[in-house]
């Protein structure tokens, strides 16, 4: 989420399908993620690290948290993996992890990344919304940030998701805390005040001269979430809101120690899939 909306869209709190469709998003997405590959990884890569999982900008850790309880030989999907850093610490953790991400640019983070740290994974470049995978093939589905703020229909990502995992399985993700979409993104105190509605699904688009979608990020409200959640078939476990942790200082974005003290800037659900 960036600064503002765009004016294409559905008006406040209407939940209509929006007018970007999935073939456009599917398309900003990978040419965004391609171009934008070099700079983030420059601006990101050491906060995420060659080998480690961290779940949001909060500096929150697997490590730490255990949201995915002992990984040791399980096979888990990290989806929208970026450069695949949490794949390789899974790996390392002792699960069979593999990475996907719709972005070549990324994936080729996630190759220069395995060549330095010696941990290898497999990568895999598709569309989260159609997984090249077999029913019930993974234990555990995960993402920090991945894919799902900016898929058209995040319903049907979920039940992409469910239908990848085998019954029993885990399906946890991070995504920005709903709650943000009410501010823009400065993270000083301009970021303070309130300035659109949270109920006001429309997404937020750039597009180029020509009137293509260049970028754009989804809004769901945390009853959506849920909603898409039971739809598919999961079981919500858990909604964890990372507090800003004492002394950490950086700034990511529209994330800061100013903003994280008084909101919730991450939410991550923790879901299960029901055996039959």
């Amino acid at each position: 989420m960036t600064s503002s909306h765009s004016s294409d869209a559905p008006s406040p709190g209407d939940s209509a399908v929006p007018r970007v469709t999935e073939t456009e998003a599917r398309r900003a997405n990978r040419a965004w993620w391609d171009l934008d590959a070099d700079d983030y990884q420059d601006e990101h890569g050491a906060f995420l690290g060659d080998v480690d999982f961290v779940w949001c900008p909060e500096r929150l850790r697997e490590a730490d948290a255990r949201l995915l309880g002992d990984v040791r030989g399980k096979r888990i999907l990290e989806l929208g993996a970026g450069a695949a850093a949490a794949s390789r610490w899974l790996r390392r953790e002792g699960a069979h992890p593999v990475a996907l991400d719709l972005s070549a640019g990324m994936l080729r983070h996630a190759a220069d990344a395995a060549g330095r740290s010696g941990v290898r994974v497999p990568l895999v470049q598709a569309d989260g919304m159609v997984l090249p995978f077999a029913d019930a093939s993974f234990d555990i589905v995960c993402t920090a940030f991945g894919a799902i703020p900016f898929v058209a229909d995040s319903a049907a990502a979920m039940r992409e998701v469910a239908r990848v995992l085998r019954p029993g399985g885990s399906w946890v993700f991070s995504v920005t805390h709903p709650m943000r979409w009410i501010f823009w993104d400065e993270p000083d105190e301009s970021g303070l005040l309130a300035r659109n509605s949270y109920f006001d699904r429309t997404p937020y688009v750039e597009r180029d001269d020509s009137g293509t979608v260049t970028y754009l990020e989804q809004h769901r409200t945390l009853g959506d979430r849920v909603r898409e959640l039971v739809g598919a078939g999961f079981v919500l476990r858990d909604l964890i809101e990372p507090e800003w942790p004492k002394g950490h200082e950086q700034i990511w974005g529209q994330w800061s120690p100013l903003r994280g003290r008084l909101f919730p800037g991450t939410a991550i659900f923790v879901c299960d899939l029901p055996k039959r």
